[in-house]
């Protein structure tokens, strides 16, 4: 008895206090999206919100569950938690039901059950219990190559049930930098993003030179050897320019992109053999990050035809200003900005929401949620509900960086990655910021898969930020 009280006297209540705040906010929010006025108790649970009381009273007894739990519990049994979790999503590929596109449920009776969201929760523990273990450090191909696993494998697995909700598992390259990752990888996968966005925006050709180019000041700024970039910038100019006159004189039929690669690649030997001479460390490795560099950028289009789904190319598309289609695809942003913008500074009052009275916004109680919100609470509503989640944020940070045990503080910043991933990229895609991917809101949006996933991450970790104390004695 003395231990459960210890358990609740020393739980983080601000942090219990905010999820009850969301998880009620989310309740009467999705009341007020999918009213009907026959049926207006919203204790009418053939309704969504009636439904959503359901998982949120099961939420709440799940929470107790898991605060009586021993907190070795999580650590001993990680890999056990995350290689169930494996089975499950590769189980769903072939049992599982078919929503909108995407196999990624198992169906018993009237309760749907997703893997994909509790997945986030597994890989966290497995990546913390990896990254906890006695002498090992982000610091060796070996480490970086088990930690890229953990995530790859229910990241390709969610991949292929749901693009958007596989995203999210690159969240956890927060909990790697803030234990040490290499700022340079980083770095990598901003490039490789901005990489991705200028294949669709610049010919490939001229997107190589640029990597070459890049590659090459790279190298000659790091060894202060800058007439050689200047050097292999003429012998491009120059032998892309006599090609280009004998191509004139000849009259052959020789497109000009094959000119230009010819001469990126007598730029090329030039610099390489320029930098093997001089001794110059680190050639090979620039090297492949220009390999690399062509082969992504030349794969990106086999990728996008090949594996997205057509709204997902579409969404994508739009979201770069290359496609306009307002009553396709772009329907649902365009209808979600007119009814946040309609709120104007106060909002229209609860339940009097016109766009979502008329269901003009699709998905308006779980996607495009935030919607509501906005029509009907205003730009004050909006402000207060974004306050609270980054209030709830900043105290995850705090009561990671308080931890004792680097399991704990690992999986706590896992916890955050997750939260704001979802958070930053729903409200994102309501706005128009970000591609529609589909991810719910955390704690508002409707769902009892998400909201119990949601729930099981959190107490996990306020589990353990109990259990700190044993740290101490």
């Amino acid at each position: 008895m003395r231990r459960r009280i210890d358990i609740w006297s020393n739980m983080d209540w601000f942090t219990v206090t905010l999820y009850l705040l969301l998880i009620i906010m989310g309740w009467l929010n999705i009341y007020s999206a999918v009213y009907n006025e026959e049926h207006q108790s919203i204790f009418d649970f053939s309704q969504r919100y009636g439904k959503q009381l359901i998982w949120i009273v099961a939420s709440i007894v799940l929470a107790a569950i898991i605060m009586m739990i021993d907190s070795n519990f999580f650590s001993f049994f990680s890999y056990t938690l995350y290689g169930i979790i494996l089975f499950l999503l590769i189980a769903v590929l072939f049992f599982g039901t078919e929503i909108h596109g995407a196999r990624a449920w198992f169906t018993f009776g009237n309760i749907r059950f997703q893997p994909a969201e509790f997945a986030k929760i597994t890989t966290a523990l497995a990546l913390s219990k990896y990254l906890s273990t006695f002498n090992v450090k982000l610091n060796t191909y070996k480490t970086y190559f088990r930690v890229a696993l953990i995530i790859f494998l229910p990241f390709v697995l969610v991949f292929i049930q749901d693009a958007g909700t596989a995203l999210v598992f690159l969240a956890f390259l927060i909990p790697l930098y803030r234990e040490g990752l290499s700022s340079a990888v980083l770095l990598l996968g901003v490039y490789i993003i901005i990489l991705f966005i200028l294949s669709f925006l610049v010919d490939k050709i001229f997107l190589a030179a640029g990597t070459i180019l890049i590659a090459m000041i790279i190298l000659w700024i790091v060894h202060k050897k800058f007439r050689y970039v200047f050097y292999a910038v003429l012998i491009f100019l120059a032998s892309t320019g006599l090609l280009w006159l004998i191509h004139e004189i000849a009259d052959l039929n020789i497109p000009f992109t094959y000119i230009f690669i010819a001469g990126f690649i007598f730029a090329s030997i030039f610099y390489f053999i320029l930098a093997y001479w001089y001794k110059i460390s680190r050639v090979f490795l620039l090297f492949v990050f220009v390999l690399f560099s062509i082969g992504f950028t030349n794969s990106v289009d086999y990728v996008f035809n090949n594996f997205l789904k057509s709204h997902q190319q579409t969404r994508i598309m739009q979201i770069m200003g290359l496609e306009e289609n307002p009553q396709g695809a772009g329907y649902n942003v365009n209808q979600s900005k007119i009814a946040i913008g309609s709120g104007g500074l106060t909002g229209k009052g609860y339940l009097k929401g016109t766009q979502t009275k008329f269901d003009f916004v699709p998905e308006q109680s779980t996607d495009f949620i935030f919607s509501t919100i906005g029509e009907e609470w205003g730009f004050i509503g909006s402000f207060m509900l974004i306050a609270l989640f980054v209030t709830f944020l900043l105290r995850l940070i705090y009561l990671a960086e308080r931890q004792r045990s680097p399991f704990s503080r690992i999986y706590g910043y896992g916890v955050l990655s997750v939260f704001l991933v979802h958070f930053a990229i729903n409200i994102g895609m309501t706005i128009g910021l970000v591609p529609v991917i589909g991810i719910p809101l955390p704690f508002i949006s409707y769902g009892g898969s998400s909201l119990w996933a949601f729930t099981i991450m959190l107490f996990i970790f306020l589990k353990l930020d109990v259990s700190r104390l044993k740290e101490l004695r």
